[in-house]
This record gives structure tokens, sequence and C-alpha cells, in this order.
């Protein structure tokens, strides 16, 4: 399938801040893109530029290679549902459903049993059967934020905006939703652009992941390559959980040395890099615990344990690397294999462990 949007040297300025700055990306038909970012970092600008509620500075947005510039928010084939969802309390299920088709009725001819039953198959598609005549008051959380959505799919938009839907949910249910909205896109086949803060909800739904930092994408990629292969020390940082480390500035830049040592003074042998890095990242699920001594490409050293932290799915180590100042935290799945490991230990004592470099990301 080609590209449903394109979004060319696109700036956003308010006086003298740049909320958007230079962006270009395009989104497949049918996909699932998310912005990824902290607040402020401009991917609600972004999206509202796509919609039409705000013009651009510089650039353009081109939806199946039409330019948008000019065109107003009811005139785009986008539709957006907003994080407060805005669903109307004195209406039932149903009514908010039929909203937007009501309104265009006379407009693109439609029958009364044309959108009797459009809604009827979209009850059936967001699993929301017999409650057309529920009052939004009497529904839940997650069956508000179907109802939200199914409000905007019935009216059949080429892209489907979402702007951090799951924020207002609590965190079991945000679970379930996830799992629910990558479901219902995969079924229904609207391309989704879905803004979020949350890692976790961009990297179990999406196809692409942008990482939007300071107004800018600092890495486009599948959720995999994200979390494997960040491209930049944000990315690597932002994305998961990570141990940082800072090292100590090479005497002279242009040689590049056999390894690397930390401020803390740990030392470790260079990565496969031709570069003299600034700081590095390990991520705490990469350490191999007594690792073989015929492993490869490993890097093997002791740490001590300082604290053990439980927490449900896995256990966390909070560690000291020995002969160091570094401190170093390492994951551990809850499992047989790992429980007897941690049977044989407390904080206090020395464990070896492994990682392999290709795991130490360096910039």
């Amino acid at each position: 399938m080609g590209n449903i949007l394109e979004v060319k040297n696109l700036s956003k300025h308010f006086g003298d801040v740049t909320a958007v700055d230079n962006i270009n990306f395009s989104v497949e038909e049918g996909g699932f893109f998310s912005i990824l970012g902290s607040s402020g970092c401009g991917k609600t600008t972004l999206l509202r530029i796509i919609a039409g509620f705000q013009q651009e500075s510089e650039g353009d947005v081109l939806i199946r290679g039409h330019s948008m510039k000019g065109i107003p928010p009811e005139q785009r084939p986008v539709n957006i549902v907003f994080q407060n969802l805005a669903l109307f309390p004195m209406m039932n299920v149903r009514e908010n459903i039929a909203f937007g088709l009501n309104r265009q009725k006379k407009q693109k001819n439609l029958s009364t049993s044309n959108i009797n039953s459009t809604i009827s198959e979209m009850l059936e598609r967001i699993g929301l059967q017999g409650y057309e005549n529920r009052k939004i008051s009497d529904l839940s959380g997650g069956q508000k934020q179907r109802v939200a959505i199914a409000r905007s799919l019935v009216m059949n938009p080429s892209i489907l905006l979402l702007d951090e839907p799951l924020g207002a949910l609590d965190r079991k249910l945000r679970e379930h939703m996830k799992v629910e909205l990558k479901l219902l896109q995969k079924e229904i086949g609207t391309t989704f652009i879905y803004i979020t803060h949350d890692q976790s909800e961009a990297l179990v739904m999406s196809d692409q992941v942008a990482v939007m930092h300071n107004g800018q994408f600092e890495q486009i990629d599948t959720p995999r390559n994200l979390y494997k292969n960040p491209k930049t020390s944000f990315v690597a940082s932002f994305v998961g959980d990570t141990n940082r480390f800072e090292l100590q500035s090479s005497s002279t830049e242009s040689n590049v040395s056999d390894t690397i040592t930390t401020k803390g003074n740990w030392k470790l042998a260079r990565p496969d890099i031709n570069f003299n890095p600034k700081i590095f990242y390990i991520r705490p699920e990469a350490f191999i615990f007594n690792p073989d001594d015929s492993l490869s490409n490993l890097e093997q050293f002791d740490v001590t344990i300082k604290t053990i932290l439980f927490d449900g799915s896995n256990t966390k180590l909070s560690t000291m690397v020995n002969g160091s100042s570094d401190e170093l935290l390492i994951s551990l799945p809850q499992n047989a294999q790992f429980d007897g490991i941690l049977n044989q230990y407390q904080e206090g004592d020395t464990l070896n462990v492994g990682v392999h470099r290709d795991d130490i990301k360096c910039f």
C-alpha cells in the first residue's frame, strides 16, 4: 500500500518558540503510527496541524497526495479522538455515534435506514451490541472510549487521529484497551495516528513509532528496532528502562583506545565502534548470570548486590560494580530458573554477570 499521509518540511512557530521544527515523515495506508514524546515536545501541535485546527508556519501536509493548505478541519478526510472523549452526556450511545452522520444526512443523501445499519455494524465491531440505548453515564471508562472511537469511525475518515486517548483511564483498563485498540485498528483497517507520552502504549500497538524531542523527530522505526537499536542518546534514555554511564574524556580524540572507562572508574573493553564515546547505555535485562567463559564478545565482571526489589512480573537487583563507584540495575524475569539464583544470594553478596558488547550502546 502507498502512503496516505505525507508531512513535508513542517514547522510551527509561536513567536520566538518553535513547537514543530522542520518535520518530515510519511504514513502507509492502514498503518498504526505513533508519535511518542514527553509533554511540551510538540506532538499535540503536530496533530492539530494535521487535523486543521492550527495553521503551519512552513511546510505542507498531504493526504492521499492532496495538499491540505487552506482546507478547514471539517473538510479534511480525518477525524480526531481527544483525551477527554467529548461525548454528549444528554445523548445515549446510539445518538452519540450517530451525531456526525445525522449532521451530514442531507449533504450525503443518507437515509435513516442507512444510518441505523451503519451504527448497528459499528456497535458489533466495538463489542457494544445491545448498548445503543444506554446513557453515557452508565458506561465504564473502556466502553466510553469505544463509543468515542466509533463516533469517529462511522464518518469513514481516511485517517483517525488519537490524542492521548487512554490517559484518563486507570492502569488496568489502560493495559486492556491497548490490546483492544490494536485489534480494532487491524479489523477496521483505518489508518491510526496516535499521540502518547506512554512508551508502552506506543511499543505495544504501533507498526511505526516516531520519538519526538524539542519539536523534532529523533528516530522513526519499528518498536523493536527503536528499543534494540536506538540511533541517539535521547532515544536510548527515553524508550525503556536503562543504565546510563558517562565516560571519562579521552586524552586524544584522534586515537581510538582499546578500552572505555566510566567516570566511576569502571573499565570495559571497547564495543565494535570507531569513535571515542562520551556516554553508553545498557538495558537492565541484557545481563547474563554466571556466564560461561566460552561465550565470545562478552564483557564479564563482578557486582555486589545492594538491594533486591520485587516488582511482581520481575525482580530488579540494585548493584554496585566492584572496583568502581558505578551503580547498576539488573532486571530478572519471574521464573523458576531465576528464583533458584535469588535463593542463593542476598544483599551484600557478590555476583558474576556478563553482557554482550553489542548490548552496550555508545554515543
